[in-house]
């Protein structure tokens, strides 16, 4: 994967607006029963690992990381 794609990343918890710089510019919408949705593109495989390790290192509960069809190129 070396062209940017867009993910939707939830989480358990709620994280406010101010946290979006950090996580690599995504948007963060709360979301009903206390999740947050992280959308937004991400340029490589790389920058995708390095959010993942943002949320692990902020012991956050993980609970999907999908790619948007909007950026899918077709292939499977």
């Amino acid at each position: 994967m070396n062209t940017p794609q867009v993910y939707e990343i939830r989480v358990e918890g709620h994280l406010t607006d101010r946290w979006s710089d950090w996580f690599e510019g995504l948007a963060i919408r709360k979301e009903a029963g206390d999740y947050t949705l992280l959308t937004g593109l991400l340029a490589d495989q790389a920058a995708l690992y390095g959010v993942l390790t943002k949320i692990h290192n902020l012991n956050l509960i993980l609970v999907s990381v999908q790619r948007s069809r909007e950026s899918d190129d077709g292939r499977d």
